[in-house]
């Protein structure tokens, strides 16, 4: 089975380039499953009931988030009613909207994603990832299970990494929107990169306007952010994975442009 996870989608702009590259990429790859870090989508942060539309409508099959999982309050519906919207696993309060994991039923096979947020360098505090990812392999019976980490910390990532090698198919770093060059098989069989990277406009930082953070970074004041335009580059990884051990057998990065 190959499966295409690809990094956090920024704005109307990385949309917009996902939706041109997508359908011909999955042609091209014969790509089976399309899971995309959809927290930053929205125009002006977090994830809206239009950007989460817009991603399912372009080919996306799963979507996680992170930190701005909940800067717009009108997505908390959709992640009642939306099973294939998640949000981060070890989000503290058992009354947090929505679920952390999703299972997909692919005929021949099931397929679980789940979504963790990382502690170091994070807000809000979560739960340790490491105690609940290892709670919730224990209720899992899907020979394929892929995780998105959404986390600050490259030793965090790596670490996870090393955590669930041999028991998961693949671990996927998110949230830093800078693509690491470190994809790799783990001794367990399982497939890892410490970040994807990230879906929208080269010419900025993370996808917001250059000149905006160089301004925060010089002057140390607030400055309202404000999302670049331009050309586009999409970054995301193929996994390819055995449908009968779970176990990853190929790990290709990829930068659209």
């Amino acid at each position: 089975m190959k499966i295409f996870c690809i990094g956090d989608v920024v704005g109307m702009e990385g949309r917009r380039f996902l939706r041109k590259k997508l359908p011909a990429f999955k042609r091209e790859h014969g790509v089976d499953l399309v899971i995309v870090n959809g927290e930053n989508s929205s125009n002006k942060n977090g994830i809206s009931n239009s950007s989460c539309d817009y991603l399912f409508a372009s080919g996306v099959d799963v979507i996680t988030l992170g930190n701005h999982a909940f800067r717009r309050m009108q997505i908390f519906d959709y992640l009642e009613n939306r099973p294939y919207l998640i949000r981060p696993l070890n989000f503290p309060s058992p009354s947090t909207p929505g679920k952390g994991i999703c299972t997909l039923d692919m005929g021949f096979t099931s397929v679980t994603v789940i979504n963790l947020m990382g502690q170091e360098g994070m807000s809000p505090i979560c739960e340790s990832p490491f105690i609940a990812v290892d709670r919730a392999l224990k209720e899992i019976d899907s020979k394929i299970i892929l995780v998105d980490f959404h986390a600050e910390a490259t030793s965090e990532k790596r670490a996870m990494g090393f955590f669930l090698d041999g028991r998961v198919s693949a671990v996927f770093g998110t949230h830093t929107h800078v693509q690491t060059a470190d994809e790799e098989i783990l001794a367990g069989g399982t497939g890892y990169i410490t970040d994807l990277g990230m879906t929208g406009v080269i010419d900025s930082v993370l996808g917001v306007k250059k000149e905006i953070i160089l301004r925060r970074f010089i002057d140390k004041l607030p400055e309202k952010f404000e999302l670049a335009e331009g050309e586009c580059k999409l970054n995301g990884v193929l996994f390819e994975i055995d449908e009968r051990s779970g176990k990853c057998l190929a790990v290709s990065r990829y930068d659209l442009r």
